[in-house]
């Protein structure tokens, strides 16, 4: 009676759960159903709520409540329970057609989780979750159309579930999803194939009535079960959906004999099924979808007539129901597979393929023309152009390509309907595509490839058109006419700045250079005309357009690769007296001093002028030219707010972020002609003095209110932005050292006393903390002081002393898991690099600290375990940054400083070593490797101070180090087996019985008849390996490891473990 209460309270608590307008009422219910989802009795209450089915909800809940309990990785399920769960969901959906979409798909999703979960289960040595496709065509396939529909959706959803890696896997070995995926496809999917193509064939013989939306949802789910079937990853290659160049699909030879003729079947199959069907938005989707990847597999044994141009060439006209945005999607995505999978030569053989690329041009002209429909699929049509251009040098085939002929109306096309739409976007208040530059700047470079092709047609339309918008905004002065304008010029200066990037993607000639000159001639006007209006306001896209030019102007004329007797400079010369590069970087610096003046409200602009100025300052011979220039020497001398007002404290935080971009850039230029004139340097640096002095005076505690001032906090964020760009910047000893002297020791004091006030502020603490870390950073070895300089010491207890400062006022700070890591852990990342920065970077001699009684040193290591066992174990993996700062310092200090975590708390010991333990399964290769050389350093200590020290009890790594190592090197597919080879021969020669235990274990899981090679295996992983960890021995160890895997792989290639083994692979 209690659990029967208890139940309905669950449904009331769905439907508060979904249903109330209260969000409290909301949050409540969901603490309550999560604490249900965490109780013991869960599976029994499952049932009762699938049983009792009083609405959706309570089914859904328990439906993703056992989906979440089979997918534990510490699952207690017995094989008997998980496999009375699977019959349960199949006699529950079989009797219960009429159930609400969403439940029936958790359903299925729960019967294709534990399916794959438990494949390679076995009762009485049979594989108890292999005869799926039996149960679903005894119960499902021959029913009525509801109950056939979830049939092929079980299917459908198992097929999927097999081919892709979950967020719930991450834990689990993907050499088990790999091994578990080829199973299936060597014993299931061909047949399940061959049931979706036998029942559309059956489908074809019926006349659908697609009115009723039964048989439209069955045949739908056909084509998607077909397609989930094509698509599946017959090799491991783990296709990408985000990129084409992947998609090809490669079918292994046993597949291909099978696979290869249906799917040739299917893609006549599939367009007949629908042919005179007029509702069929989901299915023809659905159709396109199947049939762009049934054109995928790459085979030469593929006769001409039926390979997939012939398919495309035959849709490519008709358009029948691609007046759908996702089927027009998928037919451009068919289209784009036409070149992923066949060269130029193969296609120009082709017998229609001059009717196929006239139809294809016509479709891409027509799209492009209709730039409001489906604008993310015009990516893939222009992917197909571009590719076929490029591959214009390489066909040796003597029938014409006529790419000289398409390509041209192509680029037209593209420009003329970006230039068409800003009228009509400025009309009717739409969204402007130039917001999203992400998907525009990739449309430009494959418009820029496309553009080479008969380049002086495409030269001629842009001079064209930015003649008449330039002669146009010249005199114009109505502001709406104005404005649509300044669209144009904007799109056409982005097309000029691609049309020259894009010289870099083909060859080119000496006429091709002489138009680039034109075109750049004509922006250079233009900025010249709106640079004259910015006193009265300027277009803001415009500018971003002119910084997108420069760069790339930048990358294909200017720097060392580049011809002096260009064609460009030779038009330059003749039209506006730029004669060569210098006076051409005259202007470029000009343009920059202008936007840092005029634009310094905007931080889109001035981020991207200081990223052509970064990118200016980089080059070697580029920055020589560039310290000879009045206009260089003019930033180098006149930093300060009154010029550049992003300076100021008026400024906003996204602008002031711009600051160490533009002071790396003018310490580079510095350095050029710096030397060690100090005098100069001191110059260079009077603004930031004058700045630190106008706030020095609040450095004492007693003066705290006006140290919390605005203006103060500012000033100093800058100032850490400002001196954290000059410390990257000065990678020499020389100009290193007269940085931190005047830094050093005031100035260094003022940071550190906004540390204290402002730690709870990341928009100051961060700043200074990354200075902290760079000023660390012995990049170049510029932190090689002299033999008698205390200066790595005195630099080690500033840093300190900034860690220590930071990390005992944010431990008192208490946060909401959202603004966790923006408020906490950052923070303590970058304390983490530093303190990772300061041992690794050699200069200090650690072991002077403890001789003369400086606690510098063990103050940063007692402050890293605080902020250590501040975080939560698993947010270590969860943030990549952090993780990678942890991992790295913990190496380090496990190498130099393993007495210090030996005398640690039994608290910090066990959180360091279960965080290793975790590491060492991690997908960064670079914590793994990190975690096994940890690893190795405490085992090499812990086995010296028990051969040194015999009379010393000192506690041994946990077993399960032991066996995660052999477990991840026997079963996983791993680049760093080397690093996992090192600590092993620790941990075996510290814990030889256990080992001796696991050996004897995993060869008891294994069938008879191979206990005895899996033996044989193990005595020679340890043939000639002394017990000591000298070098050669451990180089010894790791050969026979090497050859102990080739070993292990060759017994187990190709069989089906035991469920036992399985388990430990995923622990």
């Amino acid at each position: 009676m209690a659990e029967e209460q208890e139940v309905v309270q669950l449904e009331l608590l769905c439907k508060q759960l979904y249903e109330s307008q209260d969000p409290l009422i909301r949050e409540q219910a969901e603490k309550a159903v999560v604490a249900f989802q965490e109780s013991p009795d869960t599976l029994s209450k499952c049932q009762a709520l699938l049983e009792r089915a009083d609405s959706s909800y309570s089914q859904l809940l328990a439906a993703t409540t056992l989906g979440k309990l089979v997918s534990r990785p510490t699952s207690s399920l017995s094989i008997q329970q998980r496999l009375d769960i699977r019959n349960y969901i199949l006699n529950y959906l079989a009797s219960r057609p009429k159930l609400a979409n969403f439940v029936v798909q958790a359903l299925i999703s729960l019967f294709a989780r534990i399916t794959k979960l438990g494949w390679f289960d076995t009762v009485k040595e049979e594989f108890v979750f292999h005869n799926v496709l039996n149960d679903v065509t005894t119960g499902f396939l021959q029913g009525q159309v509801e109950t056939c529909t979830i049939g092929v959706q079980l299917l459908s959803q198992l097929v999927e579930e097999m081919n892709q890696v979950l967020e719930n896997d991450v834990s689990r070995s993907l050499s088990k999803h790999r091994k578990i995926a080829s199973s299936f496809r060597d014993t299931q999917l061909f047949e399940i194939f061959r049931v979706s193509c036998s029942l559309l064939n059956a489908a074809r013989g019926k006349q659908l009535a697609m009115a009723d939306e039964s048989q439209q949802a069955l045949l739908a789910a056909l084509l998607r079960l077909a397609h989930n079937c094509l698509t599946f990853d017959f090799i491991g290659t783990s296709i990408d959906e985000s990129s084409d160049d992947l998609c090809t699909i490669q079918v292994g030879g046993g597949e291909r004999t099978r696979m290869t003729p249906a799917a040739s079947w299917l893609r006549n199959l599939a367009r007949s099924v629908l042919l005179n069907s007029e509702r069929r938005t989901d299915a023809s989707c659905t159709r396109h979808a199947s049939a762009s990847p049934a054109s995928a597999p790459r085979d030469d044994a593929y006769s001409s007539k039926n390979s997939s141009s012939v398919l495309a060439s035959r849709n490519v006209g008709r358009h029948d129901g691609l007046s759908e945005p996702t089927n027009y999607h998928e037919f451009c995505r068919l289209l784009a597979r036409l070149k992923s999978n066949y060269r130029l030569g193969e296609l120009v053989m082709v017998d229609n393929y001059p009717r196929l690329i006239e139809a294809i041009a016509k479709f891409t002209v027509q799209s492009l023309q209709m730039w409001q429909f489906a604008p993310n699929s015009v990516h893939y049509l222009l992917s197909l152009w571009q590719r076929m251009v490029v591959s214009v040098p390489y066909v040796n085939a003597t029938e014409p390509h006529l790419l000289e002929t398409y390509a041209p109306t192509v680029t037209t096309a593209y420009i003329n309907s970006r230039l068409d739409s800003v009228a009509v976007l400025l009309r009717e208040g739409l969204e402007d595509p130039l917001d999203d530059m992400g998907a525009i700047q990739q449309q430009l470079e494959q418009v820029a490839v496309i553009g080479r092709c008969e380049y002086s047609k495409t030269c001629q339309l842009l001079v064209a058109h930015f003649d008449r918008a330039a002669a146009a905004y010249t005199v114009e002065t109505q502001p709406p006419q104005l404005l649509v304008l300044q669209g144009q010029l904007t799109w056409l200066v982005y097309i000029i700045g691609a049309a020259i990037d894009g010289r870099a993607s083909v060859n080119t000639c000496d006429e091709n250079d002489a138009m680039d000159g034109e075109l750049v001639c004509r922006v250079l006007q233009l900025m010249d005309l709106t640079d004259s209006r910015l006193a009265n306001g300027g277009c803001e896209k415009l500018e971003l357009a002119m910084m997108s030019f420069f760069e790339q102007f930048r990358k294909i004329y200017v720097g060392e690769q580049v011809q002096k007797n260009s064609k460009v400079y030779r038009r330059l010369g003749e039209v506006l007296g730029l004669s060569d590069e210098s006076q051409l970087l005259s202007v470029i610096m000009r343009k920059i001093i202008t936007n840092l003046k005029y634009w310094g409200g905007s931080e889109a602009i001035i981020s991207k002028t200081l990223g052509l100025l970064s990118d200016l300052s980089g080059g070697y011979s580029c920055v020589r030219k560039l310290v000879k220039l009045d206009e260089v020497q003019f930033m180098l001398t006149h930093h300060t707010a009154e010029h550049f007002p992003f300076l100021g404290v008026g400024a906003g935080i996204g602008e002031m972020r711009c600051r160490t971009m533009l002071y790396t850039a003018l310490g580079r230029l510095l350095m050029v002609e710096l030397g060690e004139d100090e005098d100069r340097f001191y110059a260079f640096m009077m603004p930031l003095t004058a700045a630190f002095e106008s706030i020095i005076g609040l450095l004492s505690p007693s003066d705290s209110s006006l140290y919390a001032s605005e203006d103060a906090k500012k000033t100093l964020i800058g100032l850490a932005r400002d001196l954290r760009g000059l410390a990257f910047a000065f990678n020499t000893k020389t100009t290193y050292m007269m940085l931190f002297d005047w830094i050093y020791p005031v100035y260094v004091k003022v940071l550190l006393r906004g540390l204290e006030l402002w730690y709870g502020e990341p928009a100051l603490s961060t700043p200074a903390l990354k200075l902290a870390a760079e000023l660390a950073q012995n990049r170049n070895q510029r932190l090689h002081f002299d033999a008698s300089s205390p200066n790595g010491i005195l630099l080690f207890r500033e840093l300190s002393a900034a860690i220590c400062a930071y990390g005992s006022r944010i431990l008192t700070v208490n946060v909401s898991k959202k603004q966790m890591y923006a408020m906490k852990l950052k923070g303590i990342s970058l304390c983490f690099s530093i303190l990772k920065a300061a041992l690794c970077g050699n200069y200090a001699n650690f072991g002077v600290f403890r001789l003369y009684g400086d606690d510098a040193l063990d103050n940063a290591l007692n402050m890293f375990v605080k902020l250590l066992l501040s975080i939560p174990q698993s947010y270590l993996l969860l943030y990549p940054k952090l993780s990678q700062t942890y991992y790295v310092l913990l190496e380090r200090l496990a190498q130099d400083h393993m007495p210090y975590l030996a005398s640690l708390q039994p608290e910090a010991t066990l959180y360091i070593l279960s965080s290793i333990s975790e590491g060492l399964t991690a997908l960064d290769t670079s914590v793994c490797t990190g975690c096994c050389a940890t690893l190795d350093h405490i085992v090499t200590y812990l086995f010296k101070q028990l051969v040194q020290k015999s009379s010393n009890k000192v506690s041994n790594p946990r077993q399960w180090y032991e066996e995660r190592v052999v477990n991840v090197i026997m079963f996983e597919e791993r680049c760093n087996q080397w690093s996992m080879s090192r600590p092993l021969l620790g941990l075996i020669l510290l814990n030889e019985e256990q080992f001796t235990a696991l050996r004897s274990e995993l060869i008891a899981q294994q069938p008879r008849h191979r206990q005895h090679h899996l033996a044989h295996c193990f005595d020679q992983l340890m043939a000639g390996v002394e017990r000591n960890l000298l070098t050669k021995n451990r180089d010894r160890f790791t050969q026979n490891l090497s050859m102990f895997r080739r070993d292990i792989n060759d017994l187990l290639k190709g069989t089906s473990m035991g469920s036992s083994v399985n388990d430990m692979m995923t622990s």
